[in-house]
């Protein structure tokens, strides 16, 4: 038996998770905002005392590695850092974006996503603004578009646009309702990161043993990008 504590402060969301062979056993989180640093030791000593789980009974932590909240994402590493170091136990590191996406894909029918149409699926996290850090993924969950910071306009994904739905999610996309206006564009409401989408991805890589170095792991803040109008899809 496996059980590993997942981490996810990628955005105002403060959640943690106890899984136990990648199944999820509790949660406790809060989307208050700015309150990550208070939150997230609560949480986790919480879920272990009421799971009667001692930290020598943890198999590894993971963590959201990012993109999002510069300060959210420094919080919850340092936090899981912290912890697998103590216990000498290792540090697995999930994509925000890939968590939300699997869960998204494996649960089409809970969101009306209609299954007999060729199919995209559009994470967003709020940047600021009209920036969104996003990612694009076919209907098997290859990558067709890296992270990238974009500023959206009419013509963000015009060619998907016409060709395949295109499914937006995340906090980044209810801003982006007025400006994608295609039939073909659906967009999930509230669906947050959390913790909780991060189980599966969490007993894959742990079986796999592909585990962070707790001394030098950083997460993928993305500050060094910065965001532009996509020129794939400008008028030439």
């Amino acid at each position: 038996m496996a059980v590993i504590l997942i981490i996810e402060t990628s955005t105002e969301v403060c959640s943690v998770a106890l899984t136990v062979d990648g199944k999820l056993i509790d949660l406790a989180e809060s989307k208050e905002g700015q309150n990550h640093a208070r939150q997230v030791t609560v949480f986790a000593e919480e879920l272990m005392a009421r799971n009667n789980i001692k930290p020598e009974g943890l198999a590894a932590v993971a963590v959201s590695k990012g993109p999002g909240s510069y300060t959210g994402l420094r919080i919850g590493v340092s936090t899981a850092k912290g912890i697998c170091y103590a216990r000498n136990i290792p540090l697995i590191a999930i994509g925000t974006l890939e968590a939300m996406t699997m869960h998204v894909m494996h649960n089409r029918t809970n969101y009306n996503i209609p299954e007999n149409k060729p199919t995209l699926f559009c994470p967003m996290i709020d940047a600021r603004r009209m920036e969104v850090y996003s990612m694009l993924f076919d209907d098997d969950g290859s990558v067709l578009s890296p992270i990238s910071a974009t500023i959206v306009v009419e013509s963000f994904m015009a060619e998907e646009l016409t060709q395949k739905q295109v499914v937006f999610f995340g906090n980044g996309s209810e801003k982006c309702r007025t400006v994608l206006t295609s039939p073909n564009a659906l967009f999930i409401s509230h669906l947050d990161a959390s913790a909780k989408y991060m189980c599966e991805l969490a007993w894959q890589l742990y079986n796999k043993k592909q585990f962070e170095d707790v001394a030098y792991f950083e997460p993928f803040y993305l500050k060094d990008f910065i965001a532009t109008v996509s020129k794939k899809n400008l008028p030439g």
